[in-house]
Formats: structure tokens, sequence, C-alpha cells
């Protein structure tokens, strides 16, 4: 892979990453506005720029984010975005869905670009499936990447409690922030230039500190259960179904790798084991 190639994607996904957070941040950094339908003009226009970012980057990444040889990481890649997506069709209760579960765990054993490109892939065949597609698409799409790619950077443990315990907790923690995160994406249509006052909803004029202090109540009051069912499923399903789902991609794992020869070309080999887990 050349330098261009390896540097093509993490620049899109970087861009990517920015267009997201401004279209998170507008309504704090529109504070003091008197003008609602820029901030809703400017939340679209950043959606349509991080979709199309995003659609180039995964692209790139479905070539180059697996490990060893490519036709099978992309195959893998590939079945494991089919079956996330499919879970999405389970009954939840109270938004408490199992799709973050492979997300967490494929970004763990595979690292973040697989990670991210698993997240954001899974959200959009999803919504396919579930008819989901909508303005709010690409900021699930990459909140969901940002899930995978995170779970990729967790520090490995060599004891199996510990990494079910970080797990867990990790899968907890984004259970929140993804919904604080589309809740934030959202806010400013909920009520966008109301003339009367109501102090859970966005409105032109807002301070600084009213639009932190009317999102905090807005978030309490709407979300908090919601989100706290979803984080708590997370948890409980990674803490208990997480580790026999790891030793399976595992093994996935070495199936797929490859390690160069002597004589300067590749061959298909099992990659080197982890360490044992000491329970």
């Amino acid at each position: 892979m050349t330098t261009y190639q390896r540097w093509l994607p993490l620049g899109f996904v970087t861009f990517a990453t920015f267009a997201a957070l401004a279209a998170f941040a507008l309504p704090f950094a529109a504070a003091g506005s008197t003008s609602p339908t820029r901030v809703v003009e400017g939340s679209l226009l950043l959606g349509i720029v991080t979709a199309a970012s995003l659609m180039v980057a995964l692209g790139e990444l479905a070539r180059y984010a697996g490990p060893g040889n490519l036709s099978r990481a992309t195959a893998l890649l590939g079945v494991l975005v089919a079956l996330d997506a499919a879970l999405r069709l389970v009954p939840s209760v109270l938004g408490a869905s199992p799709i973050f579960v492979l997300i967490i765990l494929v970004g763990f054993v595979f690292g973040p670009a697989f990670g991210f490109t698993m997240g954001a892939l899974t959200l959009l065949i999803s919504a396919v499936v579930t008819a989901g597609i909508g303005p709010w698409l690409p900021f699930q799409m990459i909140c969901a990447a940002w899930i995978g790619a995170g779970a990729g950077m967790i520090p490995r443990s060599p004891r199996v409690e510990t990494q079910r315990v970080v797990l867990a907790g990790y899968g907890a923690l984004v259970g929140f922030l993804f919904g604080a995160l589309m809740n934030l994406y959202s806010w400013p249509f909920a009520a966008p230039g109301a003339e009367i006052e109501h102090s859970l909803y966005w409105v032109p004029g807002l301070s600084f500190a009213d639009t932190i202090d009317r999102y905090a109540r807005f978030y309490l009051t709407t979300s908090l259960m919601h989100d706290a069912a979803r984080a708590v499923a997370t948890g409980v399903l990674l803490m208990f179904v997480g580790p026999p789902i790891l030793r399976l991609l595992r093994r996935y794992r070495l199936q797929v790798s490859w390690r160069e020869t002597q004589t300067g070309g590749t061959r298909p080999v099992a990659a080197s084991r982890p360490p044992r887990l000491q329970g």
C-alpha cells in the first residue's frame, strides 16, 4: 500500500469527523443568533458534507482496513455488517438494542479502522432494511463509526475479568453518548423559531449558558431513561455474551491474516496467537 493509499482514508475520516462535530456543536456555536433558519440550513449542509465524506472514506477503508488477506477480510466485514444490521430488527424495549455489541467487539478485535467501517456500514444497511433513511442517518453512521473506532483503542488486558468489565463499561458509556449526540443534532429541529417560550427547546437569541442549561433539561426530560436502557443492555450483553463472541472473532482474525515471507512474497498463514488470557 502506498503512502497516498494509507493516508487518503484517514483524511476523509478526519474531514467527516470534524464536519459532524461542527453540526453537533452548532446550537452552542450559534448562541446569540436570532436566525433559526441559518442554524437549520447549516445543520442540513453539514449533514450532506458528512454523508459524502463518509461514503468515500468507507469505500477506501473497506479495501484497506481489514488485516491480512484482503478478499477474506472484505468478505468477513460484509458478513459481520449484514449480521449486525439484522439485529436491528430484534424488538427492543426503550431502545435497548443489541446492535452496538458486535460493533464494539469487532472494533476491539480488528482495530480502529475496521471498527470505524463496521459501525458506519452497519447503521447504513440497517437503515435501508428498516426504512430509517433520513437527514439523521449520516450522524447515526458517524456516531456508530466512532464507537467502533474507540473500541479498537481500548487497552488490552491479560485478564478475562478485567477485559469484560472494561468492555461492559465502554458499552454503557457509549450507550449514553450516542443518545446525547443524536439529540444534540435534532434538538434545533424540535421547535425552531418557536414564538412561545419553552424551557426545554432551543430558540434564537439564547446565550451560551442558557443553551447548555436548556439542552441539559431537554436531555434529562426526554431521553435519559431511553439512553439508560440502551446503556444497561449494551453493558450487560458485553459482560455475559462478549467473551465467547471475542473468541470466535479472534479465530476469524487468524484465518484472514498473513505475513511476508523472507523471499519478499506473501502467503496466508496463521497470525501469531494472542497470549492466553488468565481468568
